[in-house]
Parts: C-alpha cells; sequence; structure tokens
C-alpha cells in the first residue's frame, strides 16, 4: 500500500488483475518491479520471525506468546482501521478474512512457536523453505493460477534442494516439531492464497488488519489465561521479541506481503520465500549464536538460482 492511499470503501488495489491469471492484466514493469520489492521486504521482515520467537519465548510461554503478539498487533490494525474510518468489509469477503485469520494470524504463529521449544530457528526455517511451492499449489487449486512447465520446474527444484537440507540437517529423522511445522505449512498457504486473492480488491492492510480484529474475541481471553498460567519473565530478548513478532512479522510484514502478491500474483511472490529459510539461517548465527552449517552456502546458490527462474518464467 503506498501512503498515500486513501482507506476507504472506495480505494481500489492499484494493480488491476486479469481473473484466473494471478498476474497484473496490465504487466507494466514498473508495477512489478514495486510489487516484486514490497514482497521482498515480507520476506525479509519473515526471515526474523523465529529469531524473534526464540527470544520471545525466554521470558513467554508459547501460547502467552502467541496470544499476546496477536493482540498487539491487533489493537496497531485496529488503531489505523478507525483512525482513517474504514468501513467493515462485505459480506462477500467475510469467509476469506476468516481463513486468512486461521492460517496466518492463528495457526500458523502458534504451530511454528510450538515447533520452536524444541527444535532450533536454522532447523524450522528450512523445513518452512517449502511454503513457496505449497502456496503455489494452494494458488493453483484455489484462484485458478497456471503457472508454466519452467515455473513448477523450478519450484519444484527448489522445494528438493530445502528438503535435502533440511534431511541433512535433522540426521533422517522426523520429530514432534517438524509434525509442527508441516502442519504451519499447510494453514499458513492458504492463509497467503485467500489473503492474496483478497488483496486484489481491497488494500492488503485492511486484509491483515481486519483478520487481526476479528480474531480478538478468541485471542483476548486467550492472553488473559496464558498469561495467569505461564510464568513471565520481562527480558530485553524476550520484550524485544515479542515486539518484533507483533508488529514486524504479524502486521507491516503482511502488509507488504499481500500487496506485492496482489502486484505480482501469488506463484511468483511466494517463491521469493525461498530465500527465507536462508536470511533466518542468518539470522540466527548473528542474534542466536546457532552454528551455520557448510552446506548452507551451497544451498543458498541453489535456492537463489530457483529464484530468478521462477520470476522469469511465464505463469
Amino acid at each position: 500500500m503506498r501512503a498515500q492511499d486513501s482507506a476507504t470503501a472506495q480505494t481500489a488495489i492499484a494493480v488491476p488483475v486479469a481473473p484466473g491469471s494471478g498476474r497484473p492484466a496490465t504487466g507494466r514493469g514498473s508495477a512489478a518491479r514495486a510489487g516484486t520489492l514490497q514482497a521482498a521486504l515480507g520476506v525479509t521482515a519473515f526471515s526474523l520471525t523465529f529469531p524473534a520467537t526464540a527470544w520471545g519465548l525466554e521470558g513467554f510461554g508459547p501460547w502467552s506468546l502467541v496470544a499476546v503478539r496477536t493482540v498487539l498487533a491487533a489493537v496497531i490494525a485496529g488503531g489505523c482501521l478507525l483512525a482513517l474510518r474504514v468501513p467493515f468489509p462485505g459480506r462477500r469477503h467475510w469467509v476469506g478474512l476468516a481463513v486468512v485469520a486461521a492460517g496466518v494470524v492463528l495457526g500458523f504463529p502458534l504451530l511454528t512457536t510450538l515447533a520452536l521449544q524444541t527444535s532450533t530457528t536454522a532447523h524450522a526455517a528450512v523445513v518452512v523453505g517449502l511454503l513457496p511451492l505449497t502456496t503455489a499449489l494452494f494458488s493453483a487449486l484455489r484462484v485458478g493460477t497456471r503457472p508454466s512447465r519452467t515455473f513448477w520446474v523450478a519450484a519444484s527444484a527448489g522445494a528438493a534442494v530445502v528438503i535435502a537440507f533440511t534431511v541433512q540437517q535433522s540426521g533422517g529423522a522426523l520429530t514432534s516439531a517438524d509434525a509442527y511445522l508441516f502442519a504451519a505449512l499447510l494453514v499458513c498457504a492458504a492463509g497467503y492464497t485467500e489473503g492474496g486473492r483478497l488483496a486484489r480488491v481491497m488494500p492488503g492492510w485492511q486484509v491483515i488488519g481486519w483478520a487481526l480484529v476479528l480474531c480478538l474475541p478468541v485471542t483476548v481471553p486467550v492472553a488473559v489465561i496464558a498469561l495467569s498460567y505461564e510464568p513471565v519473565q520481562l527480558t530485553a530478548h524476550s520484550v524485544t521479541g515479542l515486539l518484533w513478532v507483533a508488529a514486524g512479522s504479524q502486521f507491516v510484514g503482511l502488509v507488504v506481503w499481500y500487496r506485492g502478491m496482489a502486484a505480482i500474483g501469488i506463484p511468483k511472490a511466494s517463491q521469493l520465500q525461498l530465500a527465507q529459510p536462508l536470511l533466518t539461517l542468518v539470522w540466527s548465527v548473528l542474534l542466536l549464536g546457532e552454528h551455520l552449517t557448510p552446506a548452507a552456502p551451497l544451498t543458498a546458490a541453489a535456492v537463489l538460482v530457483c529464484i530468478a527462474v521462477t520470476q522469469r518464467a511465464r505463469g
């Protein structure tokens, strides 16, 4: 969303999309570049989510962390919606917003936070690296996108690289944390796809904003109960982690991400997330002191090649 966009019911997204194509109808280079940049900013914000969650878990329980982060993000989003007097979305959008809320606002944060209780951020990052291909599959089923064969070959190759890296990191044994992470892939891909579809007809920040607000009847009681049962220790790390996942990952990151998806199409935007696990690995080393294996640079090179191919392939 551009800063000068009006957040009223009459505001249409700036990039018209051809029905069923998942891509801008005009194909103008400037719109595509802007959409790619916005999607990349979203990926950068998301890449910090796991390290920030690990920091948050130093002072909060998993249920407290997820519930409080969602409430804080909803307060930010609700304040923006109220300040700009954005009307409540039409009834036809309620189901889509519910899918976004269930997948992106509640499901993915909860499942990944539970996984990070026993998994390193590096391992979680490479498993969630399968998200781009999962999102592309959901997009093909939900909005009728039909990427080219080259696109699918490159996307599958990127996914294969991520899987190989994951198996190598875990020694070939899957854990309960992996089960949480694979479930998180499914619900998040559904939420991303539905959010990208809604972002064609309303500004992306309103999509995630309303999804967050709609979750308040659930997240506020859960936050109160969780905080009463789980111990809380406020430290610099735990507070910083909480604030980042609430404001950066849960709101700002999703705003630019949905805007980017609306501009360049769901499949191509999702492939930018192939870089997310590699960025998270870097943050894990810098912020958490985790060990970066020698396989990471090779994985990074292979994944970046796949990203370049998918961005050039006609979808």
